[in-house]
């Protein structure tokens, strides 16, 4: 086999793990890997009730040029559902994760709480190399943030696996999400409870868990690119503004027709944007180095 198909085949595998740290009290998580573990790693980390999967349609180009980890958050797709919610559990996630693949200097894509969470990683003494923030929360009013809060802990369940595909939603909506896309992250969704109904692989309780308290935007030192989508209401002109004037290297880009679900509402632009912004900072900088 030439070099360049078994290239393209390790980027086309998803590597499935669950694994859990000391740090972790006994909770297991599950990650995707994709791409060759020796490149720079880019972990990638999905907002409040998603998972993993919702970064399948970006994470294989993404693996041309970086080993790509995508995290299931605990009480998201197929990690442990933990009975305890604990307050900051998913920056623990996050630090379990690193600590588990050996490396510290990890490029963070983060979506909404995802984002939030990576943001929160990077504001610390670290040596996070850049981060990629899509849609994170920001200038919304409180009314809309309760309302997105009370649609997602509205866990319907369904009578058939089919049922509950055909009845999946993007909360908030995702208007120029293509059916494909939808039909497929809805697939990879789904799961089945101890009643024999279909639901979503996501633990609404804990919506209403808080995070880790604020960080100091000026103490994130790394290059920053912040996406925000023109229709977007969690992330407001106003917030995306505050954020961009705080983070010290931080550039923002809106991302035409699409909303907070910036990455389905419009794959393309979302990825051909991100690559570019990480291309530029590997020419400027230099590949970062995986440690031993």
């Amino acid at each position: 086999m030439s070099s360049t198909k078994s290239r393209t085949r390790i980027e086309a595998e998803a590597r499935e793990e669950r694994f859990t740290t000391d740090g972790l009290d006994g909770v297991h998580l599950r990650a995707i890997h994709r791409g060759d573990e020796a490149a720079p790693s880019l972990v990638l980390l999905h907002g409040a009730g998603a998972n993993a999967h919702w970064w399948d349609h970006l994470a294989p180009t993404l693996a041309r040029q970086f080993h790509v980890i995508a995290l299931d958050f605990r009480g998201h797709g197929d990690s442990d559902y933990p009975s305890e919610h604990v307050p900051g559990a998913f920056s623990d996630d996050l630090e379990a994760l690193l600590e588990h693949l050996d490396e510290p200097e990890a490029i963070l894509m983060g979506h909404s709480m995802g984002a939030h969470v990576a943001l929160w990683h990077a504001a610390q003494p670290r040596n996070t190399p850049a981060l990629v923030l899509i849609e994170l929360t920001r200038g919304a009013s409180a009314s809309r943030q309760r309302a997105t809060r009370l649609a997602l802990t509205l866990r319907r369940t369904y009578t058939s696996r089919e049922q509950a595909i055909d009845k999946f939603r993007f909360l908030p909506g995702a208007a120029h999400a293509t059916p494909e896309l939808q039909r497929a992250i809805a697939g990879k969704s789904v799961c089945i409870d101890s009643s024999g109904r279909f639901g979503f692989k996501f633990d609404p309780h804990w919506f209403g868990v808080p995070g880790r308290r604020p960080p100091d935007l000026s103490s994130v030192s790394c290059p920053t690119l912040l996406l925000r989508g023109t229709d977007s209401n969690l992330l407001t002109p106003e917030g995306a503004a505050d954020i961009t004037a705080k983070i010290p290297d931080c550039k923002l880009i809106e991302i035409a027709d699409a909303g907070h679900h910036a990455h389905v509402d419009q794959p393309m632009a979302v990825l051909e944007t991100a690559m570019k912004f990480l291309s530029e900072l590997r020419e400027h900088r230099g590949s970062p180095k995986r440690t031993s």
